[in-house]
């Protein structure tokens, strides 16, 4: 897969809404997982690096993922992870916090959606050159915080991760979230050996209905 660049990230998660996070513990459950995810729809998804090569799981969906679909490596830390994470296939790049990962990975064209707790952090996410901002852990700050923030600053684009939920989608995008990450509520055990694919896709379509909703 070619690498996507911020605009064109920005464009396709602004239309998709959800970005799924796969965050696995064995590399034949997390690929199971991500290409049903894919399966059922989901255009937008991240495989996490704390998953001991990731990029072998990443090499793997990108081979066979259908055209236009977008997948991104998570919890991407150092200039190193963005390297890595491109070279098997990833096509944009999420970060937890602003770490180096982020220049380098602008700087190579490749899209980011950057971690950001404050205000300023937002800010500065964005005027360097993020797609998006990613609020992690948005649990801790909720609907009301996004809403406060976009006040000030109508342009941001902000991403909840952490604590999103089916019965959260609502509020966040009702107060002005960009889109919505979600991970264990989604996926379940389904990237782990022996998960439940069926109930994945059961999930899959109920994540997919609330933000189309």
């Amino acid at each position: 897969m070619v690498s996507t660049d911020a605009e064109t990230l920005q464009r396709i998660v602004g239309v998709e809404r959800l970005v799924a996070i796969v965050r696995g513990t064995d590399i034949d459950a997390t690929v199971a997982a991500a290409t049903t995810l894919l399966d059922c729809g989901v255009r937008v998804l991240e495989i996490a690096l704390t998953l001991e090569d990731a990029a072998e799981a990443i090499r793997q969906v990108t081979h066979d993922a259908p055209e236009g679909v977008l997948i991104g490596a998570g919890t991407a830390m150092t200039p190193r992870d963005v390297d890595e994470a491109t070279e098997a296939g990833a096509t944009f790049i999420v970060t937890p916090t602003f770490s180096a990962a982020v220049p380098h990975a602008i700087s190579n064209g490749v899209g980011v959606l950057a971690g950001a707790y404050t205000p300023t952090e937002i800010q500065r996410v964005l005027d360097a050159g993020a797609a998006a901002a990613k609020l992690f852990p948005a649990s801790a700050l909720g609907p009301a915080f996004i809403k406060a923030v976009r006040d000030p600053l109508p342009g941001a684009r902000i991403i909840p991760v952490g604590g999103v939920s089916l019965e959260t989608i609502p509020p966040f995008l009702a107060a002005g979230a960009f889109a919505v990450g979600v991970g264990g509520p989604l996926l379940g055990d389904a990237a782990t050996v022996g998960g439940d694919l069926n109930a994945l896709r059961s999930r899959a379509a109920a994540f997919l209905r609330a933000v189309a909703g």
